[in-house]
Protein backbone atom coordinates (compact mmCIF):
# COMPACT_ATOMS: atom_id res chain seq x y z
CA UNK A 1 0.00 0.00 0.00
CA UNK A 2 1.04 3.61 -0.89
CA UNK A 3 1.29 4.97 2.48
CA UNK A 4 4.91 7.16 2.64
CA UNK A 5 5.38 10.57 1.52
CA UNK A 6 8.50 12.64 -0.90
CA UNK A 7 9.28 15.45 0.34
CA UNK A 8 11.46 18.10 -1.48
CA UNK A 9 13.20 20.96 0.13
CA UNK A 10 14.71 23.20 -1.74
CA UNK A 11 17.45 25.33 0.81
CA UNK A 12 19.83 28.34 0.51
CA UNK A 13 22.91 25.82 -0.18
CA UNK A 14 21.46 22.03 -1.39
CA UNK A 15 18.13 20.18 -2.37
CA UNK A 16 17.03 17.19 0.03
CA UNK A 17 15.38 14.57 -1.37
CA UNK A 18 13.67 12.75 1.39
CA UNK A 19 11.00 9.94 2.08
CA UNK A 20 9.04 10.06 5.33
CA UNK A 21 6.74 6.88 6.76
CA UNK A 22 2.69 8.19 8.16
CA UNK A 23 4.52 8.14 11.86
CA UNK A 24 7.33 11.06 10.63
CA UNK A 25 10.17 8.68 10.49
CA UNK A 26 12.68 9.14 7.88
CA UNK A 27 12.96 6.10 5.53
CA UNK A 28 15.35 7.76 3.13
CA UNK A 29 17.44 10.78 2.26
CA UNK A 30 19.25 12.06 -0.67
CA UNK A 31 21.10 15.62 -0.49
CA UNK A 32 22.71 17.61 -3.69
CA UNK A 33 24.74 20.44 -2.51
CA UNK A 34 25.43 23.75 -4.57
CA UNK A 35 26.67 27.23 -4.54
CA UNK A 36 24.08 29.60 -3.21
CA UNK A 37 24.60 32.07 -5.45
CA UNK A 38 26.85 33.90 -7.69
CA UNK A 39 27.73 37.85 -7.58
CA UNK A 40 28.76 39.74 -10.62
CA UNK A 41 28.75 42.95 -8.55
CA UNK A 42 29.08 43.67 -5.43
CA UNK A 43 25.60 42.89 -2.59
CA UNK A 44 23.88 41.39 -6.23
CA UNK A 45 23.01 37.07 -5.27
CA UNK A 46 21.67 35.27 -8.41
CA UNK A 47 21.59 31.67 -9.45
CA UNK A 48 20.74 30.05 -12.80
CA UNK A 49 17.30 28.68 -11.88
CA UNK A 50 18.44 25.65 -14.05
CA UNK A 51 20.42 24.26 -11.19
CA UNK A 52 18.00 24.27 -8.72
CA UNK A 53 15.58 21.42 -10.82
CA UNK A 54 19.39 20.14 -12.10
CA UNK A 55 19.88 19.70 -7.97
CA UNK A 56 16.09 18.12 -8.03
CA UNK A 57 16.65 15.26 -10.20
CA UNK A 58 19.78 14.32 -9.62
CA UNK A 59 18.47 13.86 -6.23
CA UNK A 60 15.39 12.06 -6.32
CA UNK A 61 17.51 9.95 -8.92
CA UNK A 62 19.84 9.16 -6.38
CA UNK A 63 17.28 8.60 -4.14
CA UNK A 64 15.38 5.82 -5.88
CA UNK A 65 18.95 3.78 -5.65
CA UNK A 66 18.32 3.59 -1.91
CA UNK A 67 17.43 -0.06 -0.81
CA UNK A 68 14.61 1.54 1.09
CA UNK A 69 13.55 3.96 -1.27
CA UNK A 70 10.57 2.26 -3.34
CA UNK A 71 8.79 4.48 -5.86
CA UNK A 72 5.89 1.53 -5.75
CA UNK A 73 5.17 3.22 -1.62
CA UNK A 74 4.94 6.96 -2.18
CA UNK A 75 1.19 8.19 -1.90
CA UNK A 76 2.04 12.01 -2.46
CA UNK A 77 4.99 14.80 -2.89
CA UNK A 78 5.39 18.35 -1.25
CA UNK A 79 7.77 20.61 -2.28
CA UNK A 80 8.89 23.39 0.17
CA UNK A 81 11.86 26.05 -1.07
CA UNK A 82 13.94 28.84 0.51
CA UNK A 83 11.72 32.11 0.93
CA UNK A 84 11.87 35.67 -1.16
CA UNK A 85 13.63 33.79 -4.44
CA UNK A 86 12.03 35.14 -7.85
CA UNK A 87 12.17 34.13 -11.55
CA UNK A 88 10.56 35.86 -14.38
CA UNK A 89 9.54 32.89 -16.99
CA UNK A 90 7.83 33.33 -20.51
CA UNK A 91 5.31 31.72 -21.52
CA UNK A 92 6.36 28.56 -21.67
CA UNK A 93 7.74 29.10 -18.17
CA UNK A 94 11.57 28.96 -19.27
CA UNK A 95 13.66 32.42 -17.43
CA UNK A 96 14.17 35.17 -18.77
CA UNK A 97 16.74 36.02 -16.53
CA UNK A 98 18.53 34.90 -13.70
CA UNK A 99 16.64 34.16 -10.52
CA UNK A 100 17.19 37.05 -7.45
CA UNK A 101 18.21 35.21 -4.71
CA UNK A 102 17.00 36.41 -1.48
CA UNK A 103 20.29 37.30 -0.10
CA UNK A 104 20.43 39.59 -2.64
CA UNK A 105 21.10 43.38 -1.34
CA UNK A 106 20.55 45.67 -4.61
CA UNK A 107 18.14 48.08 -4.12
CA UNK A 108 15.89 50.51 -6.06
CA UNK A 109 16.66 53.99 -4.94
CA UNK A 110 14.87 57.30 -6.49
CA UNK A 111 11.60 55.70 -6.34
CA UNK A 112 8.57 58.66 -5.96
CA UNK A 113 6.94 58.82 -2.86
CA UNK A 114 3.85 56.87 -2.26
CA UNK A 115 1.45 59.45 -3.34
CA UNK A 116 -2.49 59.67 -2.80
CA UNK A 117 -4.86 58.21 0.05
CA UNK A 118 -1.95 55.54 1.00
CA UNK A 119 0.75 57.84 1.22
CA UNK A 120 -0.94 60.37 3.26
CA UNK A 121 -2.16 57.37 5.91
CA UNK A 122 1.68 55.95 5.66
CA UNK A 123 2.94 59.62 6.49
CA UNK A 124 0.50 59.95 9.43
CA UNK A 125 1.31 56.97 10.87
CA UNK A 126 4.84 57.80 10.82
CA UNK A 127 5.68 54.58 8.79
CA UNK A 128 6.56 56.37 5.43
CA UNK A 129 10.55 55.02 5.71
CA UNK A 130 9.47 51.52 6.53
CA UNK A 131 7.58 51.79 3.09
CA UNK A 132 10.02 53.05 1.04
CA UNK A 133 12.42 50.61 2.50
CA UNK A 134 9.98 48.14 1.38
CA UNK A 135 9.89 49.17 -2.12
CA UNK A 136 13.47 49.66 -2.60
CA UNK A 137 14.30 46.32 -1.28
CA UNK A 138 11.42 45.00 -4.13
CA UNK A 139 13.12 42.69 -6.94
CA UNK A 140 10.18 43.66 -9.25
CA UNK A 141 11.10 47.56 -9.00
CA UNK A 142 14.53 46.59 -9.28
CA UNK A 143 13.70 45.00 -12.65
CA UNK A 144 10.81 47.32 -13.78
CA UNK A 145 13.44 50.23 -13.47
CA UNK A 146 17.04 48.38 -15.23
CA UNK A 147 15.76 45.44 -17.27
CA UNK A 148 12.70 47.02 -18.49
CA UNK A 149 12.71 44.64 -21.35
CA UNK A 150 12.95 41.37 -19.38
CA UNK A 151 9.79 42.99 -17.79
CA UNK A 152 7.88 43.59 -21.12
CA UNK A 153 8.65 39.48 -21.80
CA UNK A 154 7.35 38.61 -18.30
CA UNK A 155 4.51 36.20 -18.69
CA UNK A 156 4.73 35.04 -14.86
CA UNK A 157 6.60 36.81 -12.12
CA UNK A 158 7.02 33.98 -9.78
CA UNK A 159 8.75 32.52 -6.54
CA UNK A 160 10.85 29.72 -6.62
CA UNK A 161 8.50 27.41 -5.35
CA UNK A 162 5.81 28.78 -8.09
CA UNK A 163 8.99 28.03 -10.69
CA UNK A 164 9.36 24.20 -9.57
CA UNK A 165 6.34 23.78 -9.11
CA UNK A 166 5.56 24.46 -12.81
CA UNK A 167 8.21 22.11 -13.49
CA UNK A 168 6.63 19.28 -11.64
CA UNK A 169 3.32 20.02 -12.75
CA UNK A 170 3.25 22.61 -16.08
CA UNK A 171 0.91 24.67 -14.27
CA UNK A 172 1.24 28.11 -13.12
CA UNK A 173 0.24 27.53 -9.33
CA UNK A 174 1.76 27.66 -6.20
CA UNK A 175 0.64 27.13 -2.52
CA UNK A 176 -0.41 30.28 -0.25
CA UNK A 177 1.90 28.95 2.53
CA UNK A 178 4.91 29.59 0.32
CA UNK A 179 3.89 33.66 -0.77
CA UNK A 180 6.52 35.13 1.18
CA UNK A 181 8.38 38.20 -0.16
CA UNK A 182 8.41 41.57 -1.67
CA UNK A 183 5.18 40.68 -3.49
CA UNK A 184 1.19 42.30 -3.52
CA UNK A 185 0.18 39.44 -0.83
CA UNK A 186 -2.32 40.39 1.58
CA UNK A 187 -1.17 38.36 4.68
CA UNK A 188 -4.33 38.50 6.63
CA UNK A 189 -6.57 37.15 4.05
CA UNK A 190 -3.87 35.07 3.04
CA UNK A 191 -4.56 36.07 -0.96
CA UNK A 192 -3.31 38.67 -3.57
CA UNK A 193 -3.98 41.77 -2.71
CA UNK A 194 -7.43 43.78 -3.23
CA UNK A 195 -7.42 45.99 -5.95
CA UNK A 196 -7.90 48.69 -3.55
CA UNK A 197 -4.54 48.29 -1.42
CA UNK A 198 -1.40 49.97 -1.68
CA UNK A 199 0.77 47.03 -2.54
CA UNK A 200 -0.26 47.36 -6.05
CA UNK A 201 0.86 51.32 -6.24
CA UNK A 202 3.86 50.23 -4.07
CA UNK A 203 5.16 47.39 -6.30
CA UNK A 204 3.44 47.58 -9.60
CA UNK A 205 3.04 43.88 -10.91
CA UNK A 206 0.19 43.16 -12.93
CA UNK A 207 -2.27 40.65 -11.12
CA UNK A 208 -2.01 38.51 -14.55
CA UNK A 209 2.00 38.31 -13.93
CA UNK A 210 1.01 35.96 -10.70
CA UNK A 211 0.17 32.36 -10.13
CA UNK A 212 -2.87 30.91 -8.95
CA UNK A 213 -3.40 30.06 -5.31
CA UNK A 214 -3.57 26.63 -3.49
CA UNK A 215 -4.58 26.28 0.01
CA UNK A 216 -1.96 24.63 2.00
CA UNK A 217 -3.16 20.81 1.88
CA UNK A 218 -4.37 20.66 -1.41
CA UNK A 219 -3.62 19.01 -4.84
CA UNK A 220 -1.80 21.71 -7.09
CA UNK A 221 -1.40 18.89 -9.42
CA UNK A 222 0.52 16.12 -10.82
CA UNK A 223 3.57 14.72 -11.71
CA UNK A 224 4.10 15.28 -15.21
CA UNK A 225 5.49 12.17 -17.85
CA UNK A 226 8.28 14.94 -18.57
CA UNK A 227 8.88 15.35 -14.73
CA UNK A 228 8.78 12.08 -14.55
CA UNK A 229 11.53 10.87 -16.91
CA UNK A 230 13.43 13.90 -15.69
CA UNK A 231 13.47 12.83 -11.63
CA UNK A 232 12.17 9.25 -11.72
CA UNK A 233 8.86 10.38 -9.51
CA UNK A 234 6.16 8.35 -10.93
CA UNK A 235 3.75 10.35 -13.22
CA UNK A 236 0.30 11.27 -11.68
CA UNK A 237 1.50 11.53 -8.37
CA UNK A 238 -0.38 14.70 -6.62
CA UNK A 239 1.83 17.21 -5.78
CA UNK A 240 -0.15 18.71 -2.47
CA UNK A 241 0.58 22.83 -1.57
CA UNK A 242 2.72 22.59 1.43
CA UNK A 243 4.53 26.19 2.90
CA UNK A 244 7.82 28.06 2.72
CA UNK A 245 10.77 26.14 4.44
CA UNK A 246 10.41 28.28 7.90
CA UNK A 247 6.29 27.46 8.01
CA UNK A 248 7.28 24.12 7.40
CA UNK A 249 9.94 23.70 10.14
CA UNK A 250 7.33 25.14 12.23
CA UNK A 251 5.01 22.53 11.59
CA UNK A 252 7.81 19.56 11.60
CA UNK A 253 8.85 20.80 14.99
CA UNK A 254 5.59 20.15 16.24
CA UNK A 255 4.34 23.60 17.21
CA UNK A 256 1.08 23.88 16.29
CA UNK A 257 -0.14 25.35 19.44
CA UNK A 258 1.00 28.85 20.32
CA UNK A 259 2.41 28.49 23.43
CA UNK A 260 4.92 26.11 21.48
CA UNK A 261 7.75 28.79 20.18
CA UNK A 262 9.92 27.23 17.21
CA UNK A 263 13.42 28.46 16.95
CA UNK A 264 14.95 28.27 14.00
CA UNK A 265 19.10 28.81 13.85
CA UNK A 266 19.73 29.01 10.21
CA UNK A 267 21.08 31.45 8.23
CA UNK A 268 18.41 34.02 9.12
CA UNK A 269 17.82 32.71 12.91
CA UNK A 270 13.94 33.31 14.01
CA UNK A 271 11.28 33.03 16.32
CA UNK A 272 7.48 31.59 15.14
CA UNK A 273 4.64 30.59 16.91
CA UNK A 274 0.97 29.84 15.33
CA UNK A 275 -1.64 31.32 15.96
CA UNK A 276 -5.59 31.75 14.09
CA UNK A 277 -5.70 35.11 15.00
CA UNK A 278 -3.84 37.86 12.76
CA UNK A 279 -1.76 40.15 15.03
CA UNK A 280 1.01 42.36 13.62
CA UNK A 281 3.75 41.61 16.25
CA UNK A 282 5.59 44.22 14.99
CA UNK A 283 3.57 46.79 13.71
CA UNK A 284 3.65 46.84 9.60
CA UNK A 285 5.34 43.62 9.81
CA UNK A 286 2.30 40.78 8.85
CA UNK A 287 2.49 37.49 10.13
CA UNK A 288 3.15 34.56 7.44
CA UNK A 289 1.63 31.60 6.47
CA UNK A 290 1.58 28.98 8.31
CA UNK A 291 1.57 25.33 7.00
CA UNK A 292 -1.59 24.77 8.04
CA UNK A 293 -4.28 26.80 5.86
CA UNK A 294 -5.82 30.18 7.67
CA UNK A 295 -3.30 29.50 10.14
CA UNK A 296 -0.10 32.24 10.81
CA UNK A 297 3.12 32.23 12.22
CA UNK A 298 4.05 35.10 14.11
CA UNK A 299 7.52 35.73 13.43
CA UNK A 300 10.94 37.82 14.35
CA UNK A 301 14.01 37.65 12.60
CA UNK A 302 17.40 38.53 12.81
CA UNK A 303 19.04 38.67 9.60
CA UNK A 304 22.22 37.21 9.19
CA UNK A 305 21.39 35.59 12.08
CA UNK A 306 23.48 32.32 12.34
CA UNK A 307 25.50 33.50 9.41
CA UNK A 308 27.37 35.15 12.33
CA UNK A 309 28.52 31.55 13.16
CA UNK A 310 29.96 30.77 10.35
CA UNK A 311 31.37 34.15 9.97
CA UNK A 312 33.12 33.37 12.77
CA UNK A 313 34.49 29.79 11.67
CA UNK A 314 35.70 31.54 8.86
CA UNK A 315 37.53 33.81 10.01
CA UNK A 316 38.55 32.98 13.60
CA UNK A 317 38.09 29.03 13.92
CA UNK A 318 41.07 28.30 11.82
CA UNK A 319 42.39 26.38 14.16
CA UNK A 320 39.56 23.82 15.08
CA UNK A 321 38.94 22.91 11.40
CA UNK A 322 42.43 21.91 11.09
CA UNK A 323 42.12 19.57 14.66
CA UNK A 324 38.90 18.05 13.40
CA UNK A 325 40.13 16.90 10.03
CA UNK A 326 43.55 15.44 11.93
CA UNK A 327 41.14 14.10 14.61
CA UNK A 328 38.26 13.16 12.15
CA UNK A 329 36.03 14.52 14.07
CA UNK A 330 32.94 17.25 13.38
CA UNK A 331 34.05 20.59 14.28
CA UNK A 332 30.90 21.47 15.72
CA UNK A 333 32.66 19.41 18.88
CA UNK A 334 35.47 21.61 19.45
CA UNK A 335 33.30 24.70 18.59
CA UNK A 336 31.38 23.51 21.78
CA UNK A 337 34.37 23.03 23.57
CA UNK A 338 35.44 26.15 22.42
CA UNK A 339 32.01 27.61 24.37
CA UNK A 340 31.83 25.78 27.51
CA UNK A 341 35.68 26.87 27.87
CA UNK A 342 34.31 30.62 28.94
CA UNK A 343 31.51 31.37 31.63
CA UNK A 344 27.72 32.26 31.10
CA UNK A 345 27.63 36.01 30.13
CA UNK A 346 31.24 36.09 28.61
CA UNK A 347 32.62 37.86 31.59
CA UNK A 348 30.00 40.93 30.62
CA UNK A 349 30.83 40.80 26.75
CA UNK A 350 27.43 41.61 25.38
CA UNK A 351 26.68 41.39 21.89
CA UNK A 352 23.73 42.70 19.72
CA UNK A 353 23.19 41.05 16.50
CA UNK A 354 21.88 43.49 13.72
CA UNK A 355 24.85 42.58 11.41
CA UNK A 356 22.16 43.48 8.48
CA UNK A 357 19.46 45.67 9.40
CA UNK A 358 15.43 44.62 10.33
CA UNK A 359 12.61 46.49 8.15
CA UNK A 360 10.77 47.37 11.37
CA UNK A 361 12.21 44.99 14.16
CA UNK A 362 14.86 46.50 15.49
CA UNK A 363 15.01 49.27 12.17
CA UNK A 364 16.33 50.05 9.38
CA UNK A 365 19.34 52.00 11.12
CA UNK A 366 20.89 48.72 13.36
CA UNK A 367 23.93 47.85 13.39
CA UNK A 368 25.66 45.31 15.18
CA UNK A 369 27.73 46.05 18.66
CA UNK A 370 29.61 44.58 21.01
CA UNK A 371 30.70 45.75 24.74
CA UNK A 372 32.45 45.17 27.47
CA UNK A 373 35.90 44.01 26.15
CA UNK A 374 38.43 43.62 28.77
CA UNK A 375 41.75 42.58 29.17
CA UNK A 376 40.53 39.00 30.00
CA UNK A 377 38.34 38.16 26.48
CA UNK A 378 39.44 35.93 23.83
CA UNK A 379 38.15 34.64 20.96
CA UNK A 380 36.00 32.43 22.61
CA UNK A 381 34.19 34.96 24.65
CA UNK A 382 33.51 36.21 21.33
CA UNK A 383 32.16 32.95 19.82
CA UNK A 384 29.89 32.90 22.91
CA UNK A 385 28.78 35.95 22.86
CA UNK A 386 27.87 35.61 19.37
CA UNK A 387 25.48 32.69 20.59
CA UNK A 388 23.89 34.55 23.69
CA UNK A 389 23.16 37.77 21.63
CA UNK A 390 21.39 35.47 18.81
CA UNK A 391 19.88 34.16 22.17
CA UNK A 392 18.89 37.76 23.88
CA UNK A 393 17.70 38.49 20.59
CA UNK A 394 15.51 35.89 20.10
CA UNK A 395 14.16 36.13 23.30
CA UNK A 396 12.89 40.29 23.15
CA UNK A 397 11.03 38.48 20.05
CA UNK A 398 9.47 36.12 22.50
CA UNK A 399 8.35 38.89 24.81
CA UNK A 400 7.28 41.25 22.23
CA UNK A 401 4.77 37.90 21.00
CA UNK A 402 3.76 37.18 24.16
CA UNK A 403 2.57 41.05 24.91
CA UNK A 404 1.22 41.22 21.58
CA UNK A 405 -0.42 37.96 21.37
CA UNK A 406 -1.78 37.66 24.61
CA UNK A 407 -0.15 33.98 25.03
CA UNK A 408 2.80 33.01 27.35
CA UNK A 409 5.23 30.55 25.44
CA UNK A 410 6.21 27.63 27.63
CA UNK A 411 8.24 25.45 25.52
CA UNK A 412 10.51 25.94 22.79
CA UNK A 413 11.35 23.53 19.92
CA UNK A 414 14.58 24.53 18.41
CA UNK A 415 15.63 23.58 14.92
CA UNK A 416 18.08 24.22 11.89
CA UNK A 417 21.87 23.71 11.54
CA UNK A 418 22.96 25.33 15.34
CA UNK A 419 20.50 23.26 17.00
CA UNK A 420 22.94 20.82 16.77
CA UNK A 421 25.30 22.28 19.07
CA UNK A 422 24.41 21.06 22.95
CA UNK A 423 25.96 24.32 24.15
CA UNK A 424 24.10 26.55 22.15
CA UNK A 425 20.70 24.83 23.20
CA UNK A 426 21.44 24.78 26.68
CA UNK A 427 22.56 28.47 26.83
CA UNK A 428 19.16 29.15 24.86
CA UNK A 429 17.28 27.07 27.93
CA UNK A 430 19.33 29.45 30.22
CA UNK A 431 18.59 32.60 28.44
CA UNK A 432 14.84 32.23 27.72
CA UNK A 433 14.32 30.05 31.59
CA UNK A 434 12.37 27.62 29.73
CA UNK A 435 12.87 23.95 28.47
CA UNK A 436 14.03 23.49 24.96
CA UNK A 437 13.79 20.30 22.73
CA UNK A 438 15.24 19.15 19.53
CA UNK A 439 12.34 17.54 17.37
CA UNK A 440 13.22 14.10 16.86
CA UNK A 441 14.70 14.47 13.12
CA UNK A 442 17.09 17.22 11.37
CA UNK A 443 15.01 17.48 8.32
CA UNK A 444 12.23 19.27 10.14
CA UNK A 445 11.30 21.50 7.17
CA UNK A 446 11.11 18.28 4.76
CA UNK A 447 9.16 16.84 7.78
CA UNK A 448 6.41 19.76 7.66
CA UNK A 449 5.91 19.37 3.96
CA UNK A 450 5.27 15.60 4.49
CA UNK A 451 2.97 16.10 7.09
CA UNK A 452 1.05 18.66 4.83
CA UNK A 453 1.24 15.72 2.15
CA UNK A 454 0.05 13.01 4.40
CA UNK A 455 -3.15 15.28 5.18
CA UNK A 456 -3.67 16.02 1.48
CA UNK A 457 -3.25 12.37 0.66
CA UNK A 458 -5.54 11.60 3.54
CA UNK A 459 -3.10 9.66 5.47
CA UNK A 460 -3.92 11.55 8.63
CA UNK A 461 -7.45 13.23 9.26
CA UNK A 462 -6.34 16.32 10.42
CA UNK A 463 -2.73 18.56 11.40
CA UNK A 464 -3.55 18.20 14.85
CA UNK A 465 -3.24 13.90 14.03
CA UNK A 466 -0.57 14.70 11.87
CA UNK A 467 1.07 16.62 15.20
CA UNK A 468 0.73 14.37 17.24
CA UNK A 469 1.52 11.31 15.02
CA UNK A 470 4.61 12.82 12.65
CA UNK A 471 6.67 14.99 15.09
CA UNK A 472 8.43 13.71 18.87
CA UNK A 473 10.74 15.86 20.51
CA UNK A 474 14.60 15.14 20.80
CA UNK A 475 17.11 15.92 23.44
CA UNK A 476 15.47 18.60 26.02
CA UNK A 477 17.76 20.96 27.54
CA UNK A 478 16.22 22.49 30.92
CA UNK A 479 17.78 25.71 32.14
CA UNK A 480 20.29 26.11 35.25
CA UNK A 481 18.76 27.86 37.68
CA UNK A 482 21.86 30.19 38.64
CA UNK A 483 22.63 30.79 35.12
CA UNK A 484 19.61 31.63 34.34
CA UNK A 485 19.98 34.20 37.03
CA UNK A 486 22.99 35.81 35.45
CA UNK A 487 21.71 36.06 32.12
CA UNK A 488 18.64 37.36 33.31
CA UNK A 489 20.55 40.65 34.60
CA UNK A 490 22.58 40.98 31.67
CA UNK A 491 19.53 40.67 29.19
CA UNK A 492 16.65 43.06 31.23
CA UNK A 493 19.53 45.81 32.64
CA UNK A 494 22.04 45.46 29.48
CA UNK A 495 21.04 44.06 26.63
CA UNK A 496 17.29 45.61 26.52
CA UNK A 497 18.74 48.74 27.04
CA UNK A 498 21.95 48.70 24.49
CA UNK A 499 20.01 49.54 20.96
CA UNK A 500 18.44 53.23 22.33
CA UNK A 501 21.61 54.29 23.66
CA UNK A 502 23.28 53.66 20.26
CA UNK A 503 20.55 54.24 18.11
CA UNK A 504 21.67 57.88 17.44
CA UNK A 505 25.26 56.56 16.62
CA UNK A 506 23.64 54.34 14.13
CA UNK A 507 21.76 56.73 12.15
CA UNK A 508 25.09 59.39 12.71
CA UNK A 509 27.21 56.37 11.18
CA UNK A 510 24.49 55.59 8.47
CA UNK A 511 24.96 59.51 7.22
CA UNK A 512 28.29 59.70 7.06
CA UNK A 513 29.27 56.39 5.68
CA UNK A 514 25.78 55.30 3.92
CA UNK A 515 24.46 51.72 4.68
CA UNK A 516 27.17 49.57 4.47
Amino acid sequence: MAENLLSIDVGTQSVRALIFDPRGALIAKQRVPYEPYYSDAPGLAEQKPQVYWDAICQACRGLWQKADAKKESIAAVALTTQRGTVVNVDEAGEPLRPAIVWLDQRRTEGLPALGGMWGALFALAGASETVAYLRAEAEANWIIKNQPEIWKKTHKYLLLSGYLTHLLTGRFVDSVGCQVGYIPFDYKSQNWEPKWGWKWQAIPVEPGLLPELVQQAQPLGEITAGAAQATGIPAGLPLIAAAADKACEVLGSGALDPHVACLSYGTTATINTTHAKYVEVVPLLPPYPAAVSMLYNFEIQIFRGYWMVSWFKNEFGLREQRLSAEKGIEPEVLFDDLVKSVPPGSQGLVLQPYWSPGLRFPGPEARGAIIGFGDVHTRAHIYRAILEGLAYALREGKDRTEKRSGVKITDLRIAGGGSQSDAAMQLTADIFGLPASRPHVYEASGLGAAMDAAVGARLHPDFKSAVKEMTHTGQSFNPHPETRQTYDRLYHEVYLKMYDRLKPFYRTIREISGRS
